[in-house]
């Protein structure tokens, strides 16, 4: 069924001042770009690049600051943070992720499994032994935990997602699908005495993960159990699709990483701290709270003050970057030649 809320209903439930020309009854069935928002959608506008676009919306209203109703030329719902009330109101139009209480004919459930009766669980799951699932919980299709595992309140696994043996999950959690939680860190040791065969000994992981509450983990993300100790992500954690988190990482609280970063084993992770896509951390550092590391760094040394960190080059045309490469192969015989010089220079 479409939904479907009038001007006057967003702008009460959300606590927005209406302000223009505009009818409170008219129908709001979604949300959408500022270029492509028509009059029964809205919008919103929240930087000032895209100034233009809301100079010539078609859209019902637009969510927007008050500075900025004077280039806006539609109704407005004005607040005091647009992006985080645009985010708010997307709840509304979101498809429903209800589902009914009980237990697929098709599932696979262990006796001594504990479900709660408001619980869900999809076609072709998979439970073990003295598994725990949460009220209000829902298992999507497909989906397969591992011996005594638990799966908080209200948490949402969508189909296929895979919980390994001894994982603890906390409430309101979202896991995507194709994510792995608890697969075994990468621990080997060498053996490669004279005339053994072994080559690599594997180290048997025996820790767990620990997810805390309001955490969301995007599609085919892993998750490591820990060596010795949990693998730990706190609460209201955020993690992209395709982010592989080694054994026993911590993250703190509200931190934020994006697609395609990979975290080596035993570091520690602040609070607060954003990781942009494809940054890679090697293992055991420690990381402070309040740190922001850019797109594509290499991150070799544990942080220790928060601010935002780079490394690599920026993007420039492949003939100035081949100059640039060659040179950076001539810095350290140019620092000796300049080391010289200086020598030089003080017996002169």
């Amino acid at each position: 069924m479409r939904k479907s809320y009038t001007l006057a209903e967003i702008a009460e439930r959300f606590s927005l001042r209406l302000s223009g020309s505009v009818a409170g009854d008219c129908h709001i069935h979604g949300i959408a770009t500022l270029v492509g928002a028509d009059a029964n959608t809205i919008s919103f506008f929240s930087n000032v690049t895209y100034r233009e676009q809301l100079r010539q919306t078609k859209a019902a209203a637009v969510i927007l600051k008050a500075e900025a109703v004077m280039d806006c030329p539609v109704p407005c719902l004005v607040s005091e943070n647009p992006y985080l009330d645009y985010a708010k109101i997307s709840a509304l139009f979101a498809e429903s992720t209800a589902c009914v209480a009980g237990v697929h004919a098709t599932a696979v459930i262990d006796p001594s499994a504990r479900i709660a009766a408001t619980a869900s669980i999809g076609a072709h799951c998979v439970l073990a032994a003295d598994v725990v699932i949460g009220e209000g919980a829902t298992l999507g299709a497909g989906c397969s935990v591992g011996r005594a595992s638990v799966i908080g309140a209200r948490s949402f696994l969508h189909a296929r997602v895979t919980v390994y043996h001894d994982v603890k999950i906390g409430s309101d959690v979202v896991i995507h699908s194709g994510a792995v939680i608890g697969a075994d860190g990468f621990g080997f040791a060498p053996n490669f005495a004279a005339g053994d065969a072994v080559g690599w000994q594997k180290i048997h992981q025996l820790g767990g993960v620990l997810i805390g509450d309001r955490v969301e983990i995007g599609a085919n993300t892993c998750i490591d159990r820990g060596a010795l100790e949990d693998t730990i992500i706190e609460d209201g954690v955020i993690i992209d699709n395709l982010v592989q988190i080694a054994h026993n990482v911590k993250i703190g609280k509200c931190t934020a990483i994006a697609a395609c970063t990979g975290i080596a084993g035993s570091t520690e992770i602040g609070q607060h701290c954003t990781i942009a896509g494809a940054v890679g951390i090697v293992g055991h550092l420690r990381i402070a709270d309040g740190v922001h590391i850019t797109a594509k760094s290499l991150v070799t040394g544990s942080i220790s003050e928060p601010g935002s960190y780079s490394s690599g080059t920026a993007l420039t045309k492949t003939a100035a970057w081949r100059k640039s490469a060659v040179r950076f192969l001539q810095l350290e015989s140019l620092f000796q030649r300049i080391r010289t010089l200086e020598r030089h220079q003080d017996h002169s």
